[in-house]
């Protein structure tokens, strides 16, 4: 009986022993479907890839699709991934995340610059977790925050314009949340919504009536801002950004995150869930720890704008 407890013992030893062997041997394979091309999403992609590589070196293959900003497009390629049974999905933005979960139910999915998951995900009862295949982190800065550098920077404006796409629900989220601050510091507020790309420059132009303009992180306001700077600067109007790359686009302050940052705090959950076998399903959303004031100089000295010390130039 000691003989043949003896050779059990061993045996399992040594499958343990292959075990390891084999997870020490993997390679991941994890997909990364981006909305769009502009800074934010690009410094959230490249974070992500930083970590992993960092942590994985060669036994992390990233895969990158640009969906160009077609939701039919995010469709396809959440559907190869899944169809090349990818390890982990990483989605940028919230209409690809929406497609990487109508993808699959299996698959671990971590979303980055999504403002609001309950919101971009349909969930009532928010905890904190989504209690499905789906995690990540938020690029939510504090509303109350940028409502107030508003207030600093224009105190004596009467009116805000709230530019934001409509087909982006983030963006609805944001503008209803940052236009209740806003009202209690004595604004009025009036909503300016385009419906996608061909008419961000007529809505631009009707918000000009206002006296300051409010864009929060939308992903179609980030990939026009030539066209909006184009709009704004010759009617001498600024425009209070929701994250830098929007700022230097087109604004002239804003309370901003660090998308790099973001994105390779993505990496890092990635990198538990495929080496650790963290549950995707019960890790907590998780958000920016710091925000910075950042302004464009140049804008600010054509608006005669004074800038208060705390804030950084954006370079």
């Amino acid at each position: 009986m000691k003989k043949i407890c003896a050779l059990v013992l061993t045996l399992c030893l040594a499958l343990a022993c292959l075990s390891m062997a084999a997870a020490e041997d993997k390679t991941y394979h994890v997909g990364v479907l981006q909305l769009v091309q502009h800074v934010a999403l690009d410094a959230a992609t490249q974070g992500f890839q930083d970590a992993l590589t960092e942590k994985l070196g060669d036994k992390i293959v990233i895969d990158v699709k640009n969906a160009s900003g077609e939701s039919v497009n995010c469709t396809t390629i959440a559907n190869d991934f899944v169809a090349a049974n990818m390890d982990l999905i990483m989605a940028n933005a919230t209409p690809a995340l929406q497609s990487a979960m109508a993808a699959t139910a299996d698959i671990p999915i971590l979303g980055t610059s999504i403002t609001d998951y309950a919101t971009a995900l349909d969930m009532d009862d928010w905890t904190g977790v989504t209690g499905v295949n789906i995690s990540g982190t938020s690029d939510l800065a504090p509303l109350d925050g940028q409502a107030a550098m508003l207030h600093e920077l224009f105190p004596d404006a009467k009116t805000v314009g709230l530019v934001y796409c409509s087909a982006e629900p983030n963006s609805k989220y944001q503008v209803d949340e940052i236009t209740k601050f806003l009202t209690e510091l004595g604004y009025e507020c009036k909503n300016y919504a385009f419906a996608d790309s061909n008419d961000v420059a007529s809505v631009v132009e009707s918000a000009c009536e206002c006296d300051v303009l409010y864009i929060p992180t939308d992903n179609t306001a980030a990939s026009y801002t030539e066209t909006i700077a184009n709009v704004v600067e010759p009617a001498g109007k600024a425009v209070i950004a929701g994250e830098e790359g929007i700022c230097t686009g087109c604004g002239v302050a804003t309370l901003t995150i660090s998308y790099y940052d973001l994105g390779y705090a993505t990496g890092e959950m990635a990198y538990e869930v495929l080496v650790n076998g963290a549950d995707v399903a019960q890790m907590a959303i998780q958000y920016a720890p710091n925000f910075t004031k950042k302004y464009v100089a140049a804008r600010a000295d054509a608006l005669e704008l004074t800038i208060p010390e705390d804030y950084s130039a954006i370079e």
